[in-house]
């Protein structure tokens, strides 16, 4: 089996289709498909759009999926968990990818008509393009020290507005209460973290690089989580015969 991972962007996909066919989606819901559709159209193929149902916390509809979830995945943690669920809109906050790339998300929170959650409106933006145009313009205009006087941007001499690391943080903490529970993030971390210890990507991982990463998502127990085999398996492009095979000849 291939290393390398399709990047290629999916719409309302023919799968995505015959998975929202199994999935009952909330007659409440239903509204805001096209308002994902039409924010995935308009920022493809940067952005993702994510459609959560909190009565059955599961994903119901996923535009321009980049993520490796699929539509009926279960979604996140019980309401009564999530405090921030007070706020309309909670974000921006930082995510990874499964292959390592830095997400901005920002996520809405849907309600009924007096006002108690239904749904969660994820919209995820891949850096990956941005922060590599923004790293070219670095290299294009950076002017050495001169004197040990550094030129920096116009940005350096701009004050911060009053609260602004208050808001920061605040925004943060909300977005840890909200992910707290979502095992897919952890691992995604997780596998950023081996990705950037080493200096590669998940697409140039080797056979032994890659029985590595499971060996230590294993140590950690992220393999006994319900369904976190089958997407791991799905982000390494490999079978759950070859996983639990590595597993074996590891001693798992």
């Amino acid at each position: 089996m291939t290393d390398s991972i399709s990047m290629t962007p999916q719409f309302h996909s023919k799968k995505n289709r015959q998975a929202e066919d199994q999935v009952q989606i909330p007659e409440r819901l239903r509204c805001y498909i096209p308002v994902c559709e039409a924010i995935a159209t308009l920022l493809a193929p940067q952005v993702e759009v994510v459609l959560h149902d909190l009565a059955s916390q599961r994903i119901v509809h996923i535009a321009n999926c980049f993520s490796r979830r699929r539509v009926g995945d279960d979604s996140l943690a019980e309401i009564d968990e999530l405090p921030s669920l007070d706020q309309d809109v909670i974000g921006p906050y930082a995510k990874v990818n499964y292959d390592g790339r830095a997400l901005k998300s920002i996520t809405s929170v849907l309600r009924d008509p007096a006002g108690q959650p239904i749904g969660l409106l994820c919209i995820n933006h891949d850096l990956s393009l941005a922060s590599g145009l923004m790293a070219q313009l670095q290299k294009l205009v950076g002017l050495p020290q001169i004197s040990g006087l550094q030129i920096s941007g116009p940005q350096a001499s701009m004050p911060q507005a009053s609260g602004a690391e208050g808001d920061r943080a605040s925004t943060k903490d909300q977005a840890a209460v909200l992910f707290a529970n979502d095992w897919r993030e952890q691992i995604n971390q997780q596998i950023d973290v081996f990705l950037r210890a080493r200096g590669l990507t998940l697409a140039a991982l080797t056979r032994t690089e890659r029985q590595e990463l499971v060996s230590d998502l294993a140590d950690l127990g992220f393999l006994e989580i319900r369904n976190a085999v089958p997407y791991l398996c799905d982000v390494l492009g490999i079978s759950r015969a070859t996983l639990y095979k590595w597993r074996k000849q590891q001693g798992g």
